[in-house]
């Protein structure tokens, strides 16, 4: 995993409408969700609290989310995104996260900006 700093790392301090892509390894197995609770979800998912696609398939990185303004738009994109070809999922991934790095930091349950966000924001 890339090292990264602090100020890298997402606060969800409210609720947030999230879309989000998890993979079981590079180009892997993808799984698709939406939530509020971007950081409690992903936690549920990496202990394998709940039976279900990603413990069965061991999808356990996450690899791509977005933030929306209403749970509305998020369950929208949801489907949306469920409905492309896995080729586009993969180049979506990639412009985000060209890495496959997991956003998730298991020690303190923050979540990164991908690797193309931090690109873009110190331009």
């Amino acid at each position: 995993m890339m090292p990264m700093s602090s100020d890298t790392a997402m606060t969800f301090d409210e609720k947030s409408p999230c879309v989000y892509i998890m993979a079981s390894r590079r180009n892997g197995t993808l799984y698709i969700g939406v939530t509020s609770e971007l950081q409690a979800r992903i936690g549920v998912h990496k202990q394998d609290l709940i039976e279900g696609f990603t413990k069965r398939y061991g999808v356990h990185t996450l690899v791509y989310y977005e933030m929306h303004e209403t749970m509305d738009a998020a369950i929208k994109r949801e489907k949306q995104l469920k409905e492309w070809q896995r080729a586009w999922k993969i180049r979506l991934i990639e412009s985000m996260n060209p890495e496959w790095i997991d956003l998730f930091d298991d020690r303190t349950g923050d979540i990164f900006d991908g690797p193309a966000d931090r690109a873009r924001q110190s331009r």
